[in-house]
């Protein structure tokens, strides 16, 4: 089913949005006939209970989904999209008022439910369609939509199609979709160039290591997105085991958040200076795999050494991000699925970001409260940093000792974002293993609604 708005041809299916409380009273407005039906199915208005009202001509009279109470609902999100699910196939219009924020959020995930991955396999979403309620802007929730299902297939799909080839081919039709400016550096290049992590990183692949630029806007404040691009993590000679392997395809999901994030962007037409930088690589084994032990100098001249290959993603990162801060951003914002320690800390549902700038960390919790997008903020804890601080170098990969792992992760980036950049970094999971409303199980971005969200207060657009 498409992720958009069905059209109301007379002939859509009034849909009840009724809260456990209201259910009394909203049975005696209702015609003597339906309010006894609805009392004979067990309708109590339940969050995601159902009722089927029949017409006369024994067709679907209208419909009534239970909003539940406060409380219920705070245990979720995208209510509507769960009971959408169990609606008959059709298209509904909203005939109850949802208050502000609600009404968009409920909307979003209707459209979001409609999502099927189905490129190696036939499969259907959410079949019951909605019509656009009035008193929201439906082509922005279209549009981001429409950039949350790109994150989503570009992680779903497999590195044996999408690897640093296939990754920097999306790029180039966003690019191509949106009339942005797209510079990619391949192979040997990156070392000529002075990116020489990206390519220790990915030279072991039969697919060069490269890092893709894109360029979009020509006024406004300056707005860089920096998204890792592991197409697929073997660990490197430090292999997985086969366990932690078979998720590595979304080892990408840095640079498909920040895809879809881009796709927000540019179809809304935010005032801004846009740049995506995805340093797109995949972790292989071979005979030139980068090893423990080695110290690699990096673009800022900083040395690292590689106490772990499977710390790699902060490796591609830091070569980007010191690209990214020669240019001075007024915002600079990366975004990767960089460390189990951030899943043990917050499980998969949250996206916990790093930032020292305040006003960003404010704008960024309220809008993730707004759009129900949840993000978590996560200490830049300089006290912690001589954790990343080996002696040998200037600068270890992978600390020993198994503490704050994804706060030493973040550290470590930090060094390479420029010391006056207001820099956020998001420890994404990039993937929703089990299904909910609005969220298949699978690939799905984390934080991006919530930075598209916040971005205007931020950059005083």
């Amino acid at each position: 089913m498409p992720m958009s708005f069905a059209t109301d041809h007379g002939d859509a299916i009034p849909l009840h949005v009724v809260e456990r409380d209201a259910l009394a009273g909203w049975l005696s407005e209702q015609p003597p006939r339906a309010a006894t039906w609805v009392q004979a199915t067990g309708f109590k208005a339940e969050l995601g209970q159902v009722a089927i009202v029949p017409a006369e001509d024994g067709g679907i009279g209208a419909a009534a989904v239970g909003y539940g109470d406060a409380a219920a609902r705070r245990r979720g999100r995208f209510h509507l999209a769960g009971a959408a699910a169990k609606l008959p196939e059709g298209s509904y219009r909203l005939v109850t008022d949802l208050e502000g924020e609600a009404l968009e959020t409920e909307a979003l995930g209707w459209l979001l439910g409609a999502y099927v991955f189905d490129r190696y396999a036939k499969a259907s979403g959410t079949k019951a369609r909605l019509v656009a309620p009035a008193g929201m802007d439906a082509g922005r929730v279209e549009t981001i939509a429409e950039g949350e299902a790109l994150t989503r297939d570009l992680i779903n799909t497999p590195a044996s199609d999408m690897g640093p080839v296939a990754l920097e081919a999306a790029c180039v039709d966003l690019a191509g979709k949106h009339g942005a400016s797209i510079d990619v550096i391949r192979g040997e290049a990156l070392v000529e160039q002075n990116f020489p992590m990206i390519h220790a990183v990915g030279r072991a692949s039969d697919q060069a290591p490269r890092l893709i630029d894109m360029r979009w806007g020509d006024a406004g404040p300056k707005l860089t997105l920096v998204g890792k691009g592991v197409c697929f993590d073997t660990g490197g000679l430090n292999l997985k085991p086969g366990a932690s392997m078979g998720l590595m395809k979304k080892d990408m999901g840095g640079a498909a958040t920040v895809m879809g994030l881009a796709q927000m962007i540019m179809a809304l037409g935010l005032p801004v200076q846009l740049r995506v930088l995805i340093p797109a690589v995949e972790n292989a084994v071979s005979s030139n795999s980068f090893r423990p032990g080695d110290i690699l100098t990096s673009r800022k001249g900083l040395t690292v050494e590689i106490n772990n290959t499977d710390a790699e993603g902060r490796l591609v990162l830091a070569d980007a991000l010191a690209l990214a801060s020669e240019e001075s951003p007024d915002v600079l914002l990366s975004m990767a699925t960089l460390t189990g320690a951030a899943r043990v800390a917050v499980g998969p549902d949250l996206a916990p970001y790093y930032s020292d700038d305040n006003a960003m960390a404010a704008a960024l919790d309220a809008a993730a409260r707004k759009v129900a997008d949840p993000v978590w903020r996560m200490p830049f804890w300089t006290p912690y940093e001589s954790m990343i601080e080996p002696g040998i170098a200037d600068l270890d990969n992978a600390p020993s000792g198994g503490f704050a792992g994804s706060i030493t992760a973040a550290l470590f980036l930090r060094r390479f974002a420029g010391e006056t950049t207001r820099y956020t970094h998001f420890d994404i999971f990039g993937w929703n293993p089990t299904a909910a409303p609005g969220r298949p199980k699978g690939g799905v971005g984390m934080g991006a609604r919530a930075v598209l969200d916040a971005l205007p207060g931020v950059l005083g657009l």
